[in-house]
């Protein structure tokens, strides 16, 4: 019984080890995720793995001694890169996925800051608007805001001339209060007045004011920017579109796989015997798999209109032009799998791997703002990054036609690249 086991077990082991690629991929390609996924979240405290810095809006309608303070605190920051924009251009770029994080600072924030700080009313709000798919750079980017907003508006309600103004206004207004307790009166003056001591001090003595402050002056007004005012964003919409784009190139990885195995019993050799050109053979496998692949969207789509309410906000005729091209693609992938493969078993473990970075890559897994510069740069040479950004930007992002045209063409530029590799690459009888 022992040895029996013992030798099938040891044909199963050779003929493994036999196929060097299936070793290669076998070992290699969990090692090449796991350290490209270690190097994104972990960095190991090195400073040349950190993040590139995220690209911010900014807003000013204020203008302010405060505001400006503010900003110049935010450029400091190693994790932020600050544009300044009209607020129309703000909202624009946000809507169409071009940035995930805009600050909208309002008219007189510098003085109502300083007068909150002081004095129990109304705070201003600063509008953070945000792509609602990328709520993990929104979360940054507020808590980062907060730490510049609560040092600068103290330093200044302390040590500034706008904090000198704010104090002298508290005091006045503090004298014809009528419905604050003579208690909390008294004790709010001898702060007031101790602030405005301090203050005196310091601009006689020539000192600089001091660095923190003991209140949040502000309020955050966070607002997902969707396709129309008043709609709310349905996160199914972009995750309908990871999973598709991510299981329908599985589906050209098995056609590509399918014709291996017809390689392997003949099926192309004999084929080739019939009066039919390669071009017709290999373009008919392209055809039936883009067709499958459309069926899939289709039905995917459709499921998630009628259970999730996954709605096309934008042009349809955008809409069912990415999916061609997304399909078509997806078609020439198969037949480039097939181009490159040899054996079945290998080239299943290498095309699996490659589409796993390539979904990865294209925005369906990890945010792209957590990748480094290189690798943001690299994103924009990826099929599935157009993929992903076409199919959000006709669904939940509601643009026009016009944001379709670019996904398109390099959907439809990658299909002919990959057809033309795979075609000068066939072969039509196995080497085995």
């Amino acid at each position: 019984m022992i040895t029996p086991l013992r030798a099938l077990v040891r044909k199963d082991i050779r003929l493994f080890f036999a196929d060097r690629r299936a070793v290669i991929m076998g070992f290699i390609a969990p090692i090449a995720i796991a350290s490209f996924f270690g190097y994104i979240f972990g960095n190991n405290g090195s400073e040349s793995g950190e993040p590139s810095p995220l690209a911010v809006l900014w807003v000013d309608q204020d203008a302010s001694r405060i505001s400006n303070a503010v900003l110049a605190d935010l450029q400091k920051q190693k994790s932020l890169h600050m544009n300044i924009v009209t607020a129309e251009q703000a909202r624009e770029d946000v809507r169409k996925g071009l940035a995930s994080v805009a600050i909208v600072v309002p008219q007189h924030f510098g003085e109502e800051a300083g007068r909150a700080f002081f004095r129990p009313q109304t705070k201003p709000e600063i509008t953070l608007l945000y792509d609602p798919s990328h709520t993990a750079e929104r979360s940054m980017v507020q808590g980062v805001l907060t730490g510049s907003v609560m040092q600068v508006v103290s330093k200044e309600m302390f040590g500034g001339a706008t904090g000198q103004t704010m104090v002298e206004e508290s005091l006045a207004d503090l004298a014809d209060n009528r419905t604050m307790s003579p208690a909390d009166k008294n004790s709010l003056r001898g702060l007031l007045e101790g602030v405005k001591q301090w203050n005196e001090s310091r601009v006689s003595a020539g000192g600089t004011a001091v660095q923190s402050g003991i209140s949040m002056p502000y309020d955050v007004n966070p607002e997902a920017v969707t396709a129309h005012t008043g709609t709310v964003y349905n996160g199914y919409a972009h995750a309908f579109a990871g999973m598709s784009v991510q299981f329908i190139l599985f589906t050209g990885v098995e056609v590509g796989i399918g014709m291996l195995l017809q390689r392997q019993r003949g099926l192309w050799k004999r084929l080739r015997a019939a009066p039919l050109s390669r071009g017709l053979l290999l373009g008919s496998r392209a055809v039936s798999a883009a067709i499958t692949s459309m069926m899939i969207l289709t039905v995917v789509f459709t499921f998630a209109r009628i259970v999730f309410h996954v709605k096309i906000e934008g042009s349809f005729a955008g809409f069912l032009g990415i999916c061609i091209a997304f399909s078509l693609m997806t078609a020439s992938f198969g037949l480039l799998v097939a181009g490159l493969g040899k054996t079945a078993d290998a080239t299943r473990g290498l095309a699996i791997f490659v589409t796993l970075i390539m979904v990865m890559l294209g925005g369906a897994w990890v945010p792209a703002f957590l990748f480094p510069q290189w690798l943001q740069t690299l994103t924009m040479f990826i099929p599935t990054r157009w993929a992903m950004d076409g199919l959000d930007a006709m669904t939940w992002r509601g643009l026009g036609f016009s944001a379709a045209l670019q996904p398109i063409g390099l959907l439809l530029l990658s299909s002919v690249v990959f057809a033309g590799l795979a075609i000068s690459r066939f072969r039509w009888e196995s080497e085995n």
